[in-house]
């Protein structure tokens, strides 16, 4: 399996430390963990930290070759505050490298041969990196699966914007709460399937996929749902959970060996366990469910 992920790379500023991040990096990492041939199309400047980043990519055994560097723009930063229960909020940097992802023929070689195409919204809040993506995208093949990852990070939550990339995706992945603003609701919990069932309508989109913390998720396809009840864990932070989830969702249903709701079962158990770490990217061992 060949797997592209698009966007974003940058370094969560936690109270106790840098990690980096940035959501196509967290998914990267993870789809490389479970042994996915990944590459990351993305940017970072000439600058200390935008080393570090293709250093720990290139120490994981995972390309570069996809990652432009800018003279002028710097590597994107985030500073993330964490609430008493571990969940995160985000003060994103602006004009920085990633506002600027080109597209490449070698990275519009490598989309045209892979199996999955993964792209958030964040990084479409830039015309230069959305023009980009819609290149990219037009490379795929026909047969390659599609997944919008929805991050609305206000004040980068151009709804129109969101529903106008979603009609590209035959994987539309969110969470509750965004699923309920773009279904025009508040977002109250507990209606993730009637969520889903409206957005499935509204993009044509087969697959929906929305995330409800603790509480679990859900998946629509084609007409049929699923839903996967949260399991207790001792939450570390919430950086990267859903991203992990989304890497082992994608890995299962690429493989095509277990059913739709085992596929939705082994995502909630990888996102638990990243919950219960310190940051977006922690090292694997034993204890990770597969």
């Amino acid at each position: 399996m060949s797997v592209i992920c698009f966007g974003e790379i940058l370094w969560d500023f936690l109270p106790d430390g840098l990690f980096p991040g940035g959501a196509p990096f967290n998914v990267g990492y993870h789809l490389h963990r479970h042994g996915v041939r990944t590459q990351i199309v993305s940017a970072v400047g000439r600058d200390v930290l935008g080393d570090e980043l293709l250093r720990r990519l290139a120490l994981w055994g995972m390309p570069t070759s996809g990652i432009a560097r800018h003279d002028r723009l710097p590597t994107g930063f985030v500073r993330a505050t964490l609430g008493a229960g571990g969940d995160a909020r985000y003060e994103i940097t602006t004009d920085v490298a990633w506002d600027e992802i080109p597209a490449t023929p070698e990275t519009i070689s490598a989309a045209a041969h892979a199996d999955a195409f993964i792209y958030g919204s964040l990084a479409q809040r830039s015309t230069t990196t959305r023009a980009s993506l819609l290149r990219l995208l037009a490379a795929l093949p026909s047969p390659a699966l599609r997944v919008f990852d929805v991050n609305l990070r206000p004040p980068h939550d151009d709804l129109a914007l969101v529903r106008a990339l979603a009609h590209d995706a035959t994987l539309l992945k969110l969470n509750s709460d965004e699923a309920a603003r773009l279904a025009g609701e508040a977002p109250t919990g507990g209606r993730e399937e009637a969520h889903a069932r409206a957005l499935a309508a509204e993009t044509g989109c087969a697959l929906v996929v929305v995330t409800a913390g603790a509480r679990g998720a859900g998946m629509l396809r084609n007409g049929e749902w699923y839903w996967e009840p949260g399991r207790a864990v001792q939450v570390s932070d919430t950086v990267g959970a859903g991203d992990a989830f989304l890497a082992s969702l994608v890995t299962h249903l690429l493989g095509g060996v277990l059913p739709d709701a085992g596929c939705l079962a082994r995502a909630c158990r990888l996102g638990e366990w990243v919950a219960a770490q310190r940051g977006a990217t922690p090292a694997y061992d034993a204890t990770v469910p597969r």
